[in-house]
């Protein structure tokens, strides 16, 4: 099988953004439809104290992702798009495969990891007895999929396209299958089956579209050259290493205050906590999407674009995200209550005032996603590493501080530590590029 001839050079880097960007949308549009049917049924047909349930599992199963699983996808980005650029698919080969071998050692001690969590600490968050098992197979089964070499090939390749009908089948088949389970009879474990399920499917599919993209790379004669590939990009390690704890700490941002609701305040309020938050960052998820479609384009217009080029580009990302993130703010303030009422019902809709505050975090953190990977793609990754350990201590001083204002009080933590974020990378960033436009107009 050869090499995939759709595989096309790219245009312009905010056109080729603004492209990518459009398809993220366009699947994502799908899939925020999808989710809000589907936590509709979900919330209401499981009950406050049994979505809690589910949300802690859940959150629980994506933090150990964070800390087992590593973010390959951005190695591949980074330090495949030169041999993608030059055909070498050698090379390129010997990268994927590196990577996908630390993608299954993370998942193999992931698992071991989730049995020490849920068997030796499933009591500290309040979870059922009953739910133990299940919620084990249910880490160990995102810990499988969620795999992110074969999304660093899709990206590196600039084919976002066959990545958004990929992901497509998760919303589609949460939806289809909240639909069966209710007519069935809803259950905790259904309902995680149910996201297992599809959740491993995806993951499987894109490894198949990876493969017919680039089967020449896939080839197994490129594997066991690990050793070989690290002295090729000998600042692979590094920028590994930094990227991993990077991404595990945005991760425990994300997945942390849930986490902390459910230990401090119970069950119920870590559901109504979960729904206000599943809200906020569906709104906020521009973020996530831009940040997927910039890295890769900062990556190439980094070495192939004029210092002045790329300050361009940086200052017309950002302008894009500052006013995505105004308008994510307003969003909240306008339409929370009116979107909790119909999604959760009657009782949910107190949490629209948990809303506002994780909503106002959102938007920092969408005005500030051209900053990691314009740090990434110049040399720097050690710089976000540092600022999202520091919004960590603030968002975990505030939970402690706040905690005893209930869900909201969690919520006033996460938008502090995110203006924090926000406001040291904005500095941070305007210091490294001037040091970057002077050091080029230098050479």
């Amino acid at each position: 099988m050869e090499t995939d001839k759709t595989i096309r050079p790219r245009r312009n880097g905010l056109a080729n953004i603004l492209k990518n960007v459009a398809w993220l949308l366009g699947g994502k549009g799908f899939g925020a439809v999808c989710s809000i049917a589907y936590l509709a049924i979900l919330s209401r047909s499981l009950g406050l104290k049994d979505f809690g349930h589910f949300s802690l599992i859940f959150a629980t199963a994506l933090a150990l992702v964070a800390l087992a699983s590593f973010q390959t996808w951005q190695t591949v980005v980074k330090f495949g798009a030169e041999p993608v650029h030059e055909k070498d698919w050698t090379r390129f080969g010997r990268l994927i495969w590196l990577c996908g071998g630390i993608d299954v050692a993370g998942a193999i001690v992931g698992c071991l990891v989730a049995a020490a969590v849920f068997y030796g600490f499933g009591g500290m968050l309040e979870l059922n007895p009953r739910y133990i098992d299940v919620a084990f197979w249910f880490a160990c089964a995102l810990l499988w999929s969620r795999m992110t070499t074969p999304n660093g090939i899709v990206r590196v390749l600039d084919r976002f396209d066959l990545g958004i009908y990929v992901e497509a089948v998760v919303p589609a088949g949460r939806l289809l299958a909240s639909l069966v389970i209710v007519i069935v009879g809803p259950t905790v474990e259904r309902f995680l089956f149910a996201w297992a399920f599809f959740d491993l499917l995806v993951g499987l599919l894109y490894w198949i579209v990876a493969w017919r993209l680039v089967p020449e790379a896939l080839h197994h004669r490129h594997f066991g050259f690990g050793r070989d590939t690290l002295v090729v990009n000998e600042r692979l390690p590094q920028f590994f290493a930094v990227t991993y704890f990077s991404s595990t700490l945005d991760a425990l941002y994300k997945q942390g205050p849930l986490l902390a609701v459910g230990y401090f305040l119970g069950t119920s309020a870590a559901g109504l906590y979960r729904l206000a938050d599943q809200l906020a960052q569906g709104i906020g998820k521009l973020s996530g999407l831009m940040a997927r479609a910039i890295f890769p384009e900062f990556a190439v217009a980094r070495t192939t674009h004029s210092a002045d080029l790329f300050r361009r580009l940086v200052r017309q990302t950002t302008l894009i995200a500052a006013g995505g993130g105004a308008v994510v703010t307003l969003l909240a303030v306008f339409l929370g209550e009116p979107l909790l009422l119909l999604i959760g019902g009657e009782a949910y809709v107190r949490g629209a005032a948990i809303l506002i505050p994780l909503a106002i975090g959102a938007s920092f953190e969408l005005a500030s996603v051209t900053y990691e990977p314009l740090l990434y793609s110049t040399g720097h990754a050690i710089y976000p590493l540092i600022i999202r350990a520091l919004a960590l201590v603030v968002l975990t001083v505030g939970i402690l501080a706040l905690v005893h204002l209930g869900p909201i009080g969690v919520g006033i933590a996460v938008a502090c530590g995110l203006a924090v974020l926000w406001i040291v990378m904005s500095i941070t960033v305007r210091r490294v590029m001037k040091n970057f436009v002077r050091t080029e107009s230098a050479q």
